[in-house]
This record gives C-alpha cells, sequence and structure tokens, in this order.
C-alpha cells in the first residue's frame, strides 16, 4: 500500500469511527507501529486528523445520530454485562449514551436518575428522576451547573457511566467539556461505579480528562486488552 492510500485509508477509519488506536492501526494496515504513527503525525501537521496520546479523533465528530449506531454489537454486549450487577430496590445514576440506552431495557424494580431524556424515556415501569439542565444536543444529555449541583447531593447504589475514552495512564477523558465536567461529579455519588466501554473506547484518550482509572471499581466490555485495567485493581466484567 502507498504512502498516500495508507493515508488515505487511515482518515477513513478515523471519520468513521470517531477515534482510532494506534496499535490497532498498525495490525489492520499491516504496517509498524512506526509508520503508523509518523502517518498519524503528518496527517495531524496537515489538519486532517486530531493527533492525541496514543492514536487520533476524528476532526469532525460524530453525529449523536451516528454513534447510536456504531460498534453496536459491543454496545449491547456491554450493556448486558453490566447489568448482572443490577438488583432490585436499588438507587441507580445511568448516564446517556447509546450503551446506557440498551443498559436501559435490563433495569427493573430500581429507583433510575439520570441527565438523559432519552434513557427517561426508555425506563417505563421504573420510578424515574431526570436531572435538569443545558441540554446539550451533541450527546443529548443535561450539562451545566444545575446538572451538576443535583449529582452533587445524590447518593446512589451504583453509578453506570458512559465511557468515551479510558487509558490506564492518562484516565477517563470525554469528548465534550460540559459533559466531562457532570461525569466528574457523577463518579463521586456511589461506591460501585461502573464504566460501560466497548473494544473500541479501550486504551483512547480524547480531549477532556476527568478523573484517574481507578475511580472505577468495574469495567463493563466486550474488549479483550483488559490486563493495563485488572493491574488497577478494576474489576472486569466481560
Amino acid at each position: 500500500m502507498l504512502k498516500e492510500e495508507r493515508q488515505r485509508r487511515i482518515v477513513e477509519l478515523v471519520d468513521a469511527e470517531g477515534r482510532a488506536v494506534a496499535t490497532e492501526l498498525s495490525e489492520r494496515l499491516g504496517v509498524s507501529d512506526y509508520t503508523v504513527r509518523r502517518d498519524l503525525d503528518e496527517l495531524a501537521e496537515t489538519g486532517r486528523i486530531t493527533r492525541v496520546h496514543g492514536g487520533a479523533l476524528s476532526m469532525t465528530p460524530t453525529s449523536y445520530q451516528q454513534r447510536q449506531v456504531h460498534a453496536l454489537p459491543g454496545k449491547i454486549a456491554t450493556a448486558n454485562v453490566a447489568a448482572r450487577l443490577l438488583k432490585p430496590g436499588q438507587t441507580v445514576i445511568l448516564d446517556g449514551g447509546s450503551t446506557a440506552l440498551h443498559l436501559a431495557e435490563h433495569i427493573r424494580g430500581c429507583t433510575v436518575i439520570t441527565h438523559s431524556p432519552s434513557v427517561a424515556s426508555a425506563l417505563a415501569g421504573n420510578e424515574v428522576i431526570l436531572v435538569g439542565g443545558t441540554l446539550d444536543p451533541r450527546a443529548m444529555v443535561a450539562t451545566g451547573a444545575t446538572t451538576v449541583r443535583a449529582y452533587a447531593d445524590i447518593t446512589a447504589d451504583v453509578v453506570f457511566l458512559g465511557i468515551w475514552a479510558i487509558h490506564a495512564e492518562h484516565g477517563l477523558s470525554g469528548g465534550y467539556r460540559e459533559e466531562s465536567e457532570v461525569r466528574r461529579t457523577m463518579i463521586q455519588s456511589a461506591k460501585t461505579v461502573v464504566g460501560l466501554a466497548d473494544a473500541t473506547k479501550l486504551n483512547t484518550v480524547a480531549p477532556f480528562r476527568y478523573a484517574s482509572a481507578t475511580a472505577l471499581t468495574h469495567l463493563a466490555t466486550d474488549g479483550e486488552h483488559t490486563k493495563p485495567y485488572e493491574e488497577l485493581g478494576i474489576e472486569i466484567l466481560r
């Protein structure tokens, strides 16, 4: 594969998935890690991608609608394993996002607190508390000071946290600053904090860091590369 063709393929993959991990790109393209890192650096210099530690992000973030169907089998599998921790009578904080929507299908007999109108509407049959704020149309969740204050006053049995990016060293990070600030508060609202991260989220970094990886007690995933998180003492649900 010629350099120009390889770099065009990298841009296509990053744009289609919103992000890419350098080590995975080298496997998919059949080239060395060094070659991929050099390609990513050159593409970032020309403004075709955003270079981040361990990979790259698309210059044009994927829309909410696109994220609903991206990596769908992995999101369903992640929701299924996270559901093992659900018990009737719990008070549950459920984040927004497509994986959270699939997890909502498993919830029965719980009090659920969420700042996602989409998740709230999917929770018929449960007691639902919808946290208000300013609706971010990119993520379709409430954000801002009102949302943060509400979560600061809540104590739940378990938080199910949507994960944009997780890296053992860099920690938890998101693509939107306001949404990341809400998550910074959410993880303090329960002793059990479960990250919902399909394989595409593992070992990636996004612009807005809000916590260390050890803020999670559990990591629900369909991914295989979880050893760095196990070494941190995080329980893996696979």
